[in-house]
């Protein structure tokens, strides 16, 4: 008698972020990454809202990688009642302790700050989890190795695969009946200056494969030349460049790109201040887990005493109050939080200023509003002229582009019996959904918020 695996898509579903799939059978229950949503606010909302699911049916999580789009829900899991243990590499666990812990932190810091200022509906503003909260979810980590099968369940196995968008992370394979089942996580890019091209899988029976670029091809920006560009107008105007960065993996990718481009004359001096207490401790993780990278410890050691690291709020201010031109790379790389909203509460009103958005911006974000050339923007309950100008460059995304999925995809040796595109916002996966078909010829679903779908192994 043929079994029912059940596969609920409770985030990521017609949306980039908020990653969270329920995978059930035989009594067996996991959840496939744990994210927050982010961007609109009605999105952000349903954070709030407990899982439709019986938490304490979980028995275990399996993480592709440490952003928080998917790891940013595990403290509101634990508080509904998962007390199973949480699976990951040993970059994504590190990373993940890291975010959650600043999440938490910044959450707490909001939260006072809304209180004390008053610009809060609610009374009192309070913290989505606490420092606390996050210390207790860390707790339940555990480390997996990369390409050994690992058994959940009695009948579940599942592996982790290198797919090289930011340190640690991973595609997950599972074999369940003798079918296999591939979650792509978010996959990375080929000739990545730092990591490692992405493996590719050669057999699924069902993918489950992010979209986030599936309607585009990342333009083959130059980054020396543009970045070389600003660098001259914004020394010219005695300015300051002001780069939004996601503080694992692209604040890296920066820090080498703009320390190479110097050493090699191929970009002008000047000063680089790099403020993101996350991404510091993120430099760390890469300086522990020298494998999983291209760089060598010497060569690390060279990047990283290049720019001058911020270590403390007071610094930051110092910063902002020195003198003369120079570039600050600062988080979060959406602007949705951290220390570049400091930054351009002050500086975002200057001509002279110049910001340079690096990555995705998901709907919603100050980010996207930037990008879409907004004139004025909150900040701390505020509005914020916007007489600054703005830059994007999309060659440094983390993100395959629809080139990279397909070539990514192309060594499945036999045809799935569906693919499902997760990750993505609804133009993109319409798009990628029909190149998909005309490439492969393979069936494809876009599954819709919390829908389930039951296949028989």
């Amino acid at each position: 008698m043929k079994e029912k695996v059940e596969i609920t898509f409770l985030g990521a579903a017609g949306t980039v972020t908020g990653s969270k799939f329920l995978l059930s059978h035989a009594g067996t229950t996991i959840l496939i990454d744990c994210g927050l949503f982010q961007g609109m606010k009605e999105l952000r909302l349903m954070n709030w809202e407990p899982l439709p699911t019986d938490v304490h049916k979980i028995d275990a999580v399996l993480l592709t990688h440490g952003h928080l789009d998917h790891v940013g829900y595990l403290p509101r899991l634990h508080q509904q009642g998962f007390n199973g243990l949480i699976y990951g590499t040993g970059p994504t666990l590190a990373i993940a302790e890291i975010i959650l812990e600043d999440s938490a932190k910044i959450q707490e810091e909001e939260a006072s700050r809304a209180n004390r200022d008053g610009y809060t509906k609610h009374d009192p503003a309070l913290p989505f989890y606490s420092v606390e909260q996050a210390k207790q979810t860390i707790g339940l980590f555990r480390e997996v190795p990369l390409d050994r099968w690992q058994s959940v369940g009695p009948h579940i196995q599942y592996r982790m695969m290198y797919n090289g968008h930011i340190l640690g992370s991973a595609y997950i394979e599972l074999q369940i009946k003798g079918k296999i089942f591939i979650f792509s996580g978010d996959v990375g890019r080929p000739n990545d200056p730092l990591l490692y091209d992405p493996k590719k899988p050669v057999e699924a029976d069902y993918l489950f494969v992010e979209s986030t670029y599936g309607d585009r091809e990342h333009p083959k920006d130059d980054f020396e030349e543009v970045m070389g560009e600003l660098i001259e107008q914004t020394l010219a105007d005695r300015g300051v460049l002001v780069v939004p960065s996601f503080a694992v993996e692209r604040l890296q990718a920066l820090m080498f790109l703009l320390w190479t481009g110097q050493r090699g004359s191929k970009i002008p001096y000047i000063p680089i201040y790099v403020d993101s207490p996350m991404g510091n401790r993120v430099l760390e993780v890469f300086s522990r887990f020298l494998d999983w990278h291209k760089l060598s410890d010497k060569e690390f050691r060279h990047m990283f005493d290049h720019a001058h690291v911020i270590t403390s709020y007071e610094q930051t201010w110092e910063v902002i109050n020195k003198k003369g031109p120079k570039i600050v790379i600062a988080g979060s790389g959406m602007v949705t939080g951290g220390r570049v909203l400091t930054y351009l509460q002050q500086l975002i009103d200057d001509p002279s200023t110049r910001v340079l958005l690096v990555g995705y911006q998901a709907e919603g974000t100050r980010g996207r509003h930037l990008k879409e050339g907004t004139d004025s923007l909150k900040i701390y309950g505020k509005q914020v002229p916007v007489r600054a100008e703005i830059h994007a460059i999309d060659s440094l995304s983390a993100h395959g582009d629809q080139s990279d999925l397909l070539a990514w995809m192309s060594a499945i040796s036999n045809p799935p019996e569906a693919v499902y595109l997760i990750h993505g916002e609804p133009q993109a996966q319409k798009v990628f959904a029909k190149k998909i078909e005309e490439q492969f010829g393979w069936p494809v679903h876009i599954p819709q918020l919390y829908e389930t779908i039951r296949i028989s192994v």
